[in-house]
């Protein structure tokens, strides 16, 4: 299993800042760093300008849908992996309703046909640079010629069965936040896999992230979680996750303890089939340095 690292932005300077820690990440032996698409920078974009020169492995997690048609994605994404030497992972998802409706004005009616159609548009773009198809709500009719040099993975953030098999059969894997090792076993893999190989493809990519802290206060590790990443606990698609996997709150799938604790939880999701685990380390000062250690120490190898 590789090791990746989360990436964030700042609010002074933050292309400077996450070309530091691309910089950083790369010098500390991680495979990947990966970058959220929320309400601040492009995520495309940045890694573009911020990853330029670099060799690490560069994710989106996730960049929405439905903001963008798939041609205009496929035309973004293509330019960035140029620029980046093919080291761009595209990983797109959904978002939530109370974005997609509530923020963008845009309806929510059917997700998984949605994103099952605008594959169909983009897949075929990223590959082969033309696409035919009609669907019921995106349709693609065009050939593009920005660059294809290097292949372009697109990553699926899935969580609900549908979505799996999307990921499965037609993307080249999965991203995962917020879901716990028993779902990542019992719910996840499963489907994914089975997907992939009905489709005869070969198996899938599972890129796990989620909170780290190692630490020996736990309670107060958690209840920092908990404040943290409360809101992922009231979305629907992780509120979804957290109850397979019988957990209250997003603290309770955060990965927290002493090293031993800790690197122990790490080495389940490898032999739970996890491809990638990236870390989001969410604490400070003496166990932020704890954190990093035994992250860069299991990036080695």
């Amino acid at each position: 299993m590789k090791i990746g690292i989360s990436l964030g932005e700042t609010a002074n300077d933050p292309l400077g800042a996450l070309r530091d820690q691309i910089a950083q990440a790369e010098a500390d032996g991680f495979t990947s760093g990966w970058l959220a698409h929320i309400f601040g920078v492009d995520a495309l974009t940045a890694l573009a300008v911020a990853g330029a020169g670099s060799g690490l492995e560069l994710g989106t997690a996730v960049v929405p849908t439905y903001p963008r048609h798939p041609a205009a994605l496929a035309q973004q994404a293509s330019t960035v992996q140029e620029a980046l030497g093919g080291r761009l992972v595209l990983g797109i998802g959904l978002s939530h309703q109370i974005v997609i409706e509530g923020m963008f004005g845009y309806s929510f009616d059917k997700p998984a046909r949605h994103m099952r159609e605008y594959l169909d548009v983009l897949i075929p773009l990223l590959r082969d640079g033309r696409v035919d198809v009609t669907g019921d709500t995106i349709s693609g009719h065009l050939t593009m010629t920005a660059p294809r040099t290097h292949t372009t993975p697109v990553l699926l953030a899935a969580l609900a069965p549908v979505m799996l098999r999307l990921a499965g059969a037609v993307a080249d894997g999965t991203i995962l936040w917020m879901t716990g090792h028993d779902t990542v076993v019992n719910h996840v893999v499963p489907k994914l896999t089975a997907a992939a190989a009905d489709a005869g493809r070969s198996a899938p990519r599972v890129v796990c992230i989620l909170p780290v802290a190692v630490t020996d206060d736990v309670a107060a590790a958690r209840e920092r979680a908990a404040k943290v990443f409360a809101v992922y606990g009231q979305l629907p698609s992780y509120r979804a996750m957290l109850d397979l996997e019988g957990a209250a709150g997003p603290a309770d799938v955060a990965i927290v303890g002493d090293e031993a604790v800790v690197r122990g939880q790490i080495a389940a999701l490898a032999e739970a089939g996890v491809s990638d685990f990236v870390a989001a380390p969410f604490v400070t000062g003496g166990d932020g340095e704890r954190t990093r250690e035994l992250l860069v120490e299991l990036a080695a190898g």
